[in-house]
């Protein structure tokens, strides 16, 4: 639950109940737990994912297999790949199946879920998780190049990955894929990728917000 104002604790007493009659994994309310009966879990490639409170998931899970799915495909046979604003890691722990990831996150407990379920999980690559802030420090292009990276997906909130994209652009990493909720952000960021030298090859939207003009967008940038 988000939005909410103070609650009494009769009011949470009363939203326990209701949870427990519905028979829900988890109630939080601003990501302070009101009940649990179990801990949620998300299946990601060959992973399960323990969630914690208030994570990010896509609006659908149809959606999600969808833009993994054009990720996978984008990425092609690249042997190590980073993971910007990665979550925690619908691309990367599918990408681990068959490549290195470096996986980069600034919120605390996503990137800890993401390490501990890439570390349970076996027959996976190595996969390297950072905590980090992108938009004040962004994995500059010489960093790139040191870790010898065939490819970069980079899936920002809403307001896009600006600083973070300058970099790309300066980068010699052969592919980018670019993962976006706002066309508008979108075409700002691919501007900065192609100024840099990189052409657009393909774009796909994938329409999994109903009822709005929301759309979902999945790039491949080449050099």
């Amino acid at each position: 639950m988000r939005g909410s104002g103070p609650l009494a604790p009769r009011e949470a007493l009363a939203l326990a109940h209701i949870a427990e009659a519905h028979r829900l994994a988890r109630l939080t309310r601003h990501g302070e737990l009101i009940a649990q009966r179990a801990t949620p879990t998300v299946t990601m490639g060959r992973a399960s994912v323990a969630l914690p409170p208030g994570a990010f998931l896509q609006a659908t899970a149809e959606g999600e297999a969808q833009l993994s799915h054009l990720v996978m495909r984008q990425v092609g046979d690249a042997k190590a790949v980073a993971d910007l604003f990665a979550g925690v890691g619908p691309f990367a722990l599918r990408l681990a199946e068959r490549a290195r990831v470096v996986a980069v996150e600034l919120d605390a407990a996503a990137a800890a879920t993401l390490r501990q379920a890439a570390q349970k999980t076996r027959g996976l690559k190595p996969v390297t998780v950072e905590r980090r802030d992108l938009f004040r420090r962004p994995m500059l292009a010489r960093e790139i190049e040191d870790s010898r990276l065939d490819a970069v997906i980079f899936n920002p909130p809403r307001q896009g990955a600006d600083v973070q994209a300058h970099e790309l652009g300066a980068s010699a990493v052969p592919v980018v894929v670019a993962v976006s909720c706002n066309p508008a952000t979108f075409v700002r960021d691919a501007k900065t990728l192609v100024g840099g030298g990189y052409r657009l090859t393909e774009v796909t939207p994938v329409d999994q917000f109903r009822y709005s003009y929301h759309v979902e967008i999945v790039a491949r940038f080449e050099r």
